[in-house]
């Protein structure tokens, strides 16, 4: 007969509970748009994105604004959406690219990252995300610059 024990620091096999609120958050997206449908906007986004970003912790919530007003001056014809609770930047349906914060899955450093529809690819391998814990002038730009060339 087989035993199992249970210590201390037993690993599981399966979601964490972050990565279920996530998948709960983004079935719960998924519904607003099947209710929504042909009359949704983009003003419909951004209103679930400035949402989603007041109810963050002040420092997520600082870059996350920043990250959002970047966005739009560099890429305007990108569509804001929430995507598995997290505020993203869409073209034609398809996320290009997004922001996860600290607090999401309890990790040290926020996250500004690109999906594969991003126009980003410089030879066989280049970065798709980045470690954000604040945000300086010269990274403001930086993100600028790759959110324009990922947009294009």
């Amino acid at each position: 007969m087989a035993t199992t024990r249970t210590t201390k620091n037993k690993s599981t096999v399966g979601f964490s509970e972050e990565e279920r609120a996530a998948m709960k958050e983004h079935a719960q997206e998924l519904k607003t748009a099947t209710r929504r449908g042909a009359r949704a906007t983009k003003a419909d986004g951004e209103a679930d994105v400035l949402a989603k970003i007041a109810e963050m912790a002040d420092s997520d919530r600082v870059m996350a604004e920043r990250i959002h007003a970047i966005v739009k001056a560099n890429a305007p014809e990108l569509s804001p959406k929430l995507w598995y609770g997290m505020p993203s930047y869409a073209r034609d349906g398809k996320v290009v690219c997004f922001f996860q914060t600290a607090e999401k899955f309890k990790a040290r450093y926020a996250t500004f990252g690109f999906n594969d529809s991003a126009s980003l690819d410089d030879g066989a391998m280049w970065p798709t995300a980045f470690a954000l814990t604040t945000l300086t002038a010269a990274d403001e730009t930086r993100i600028g610059e790759l959110v324009k060339k990922a947009a294009s």
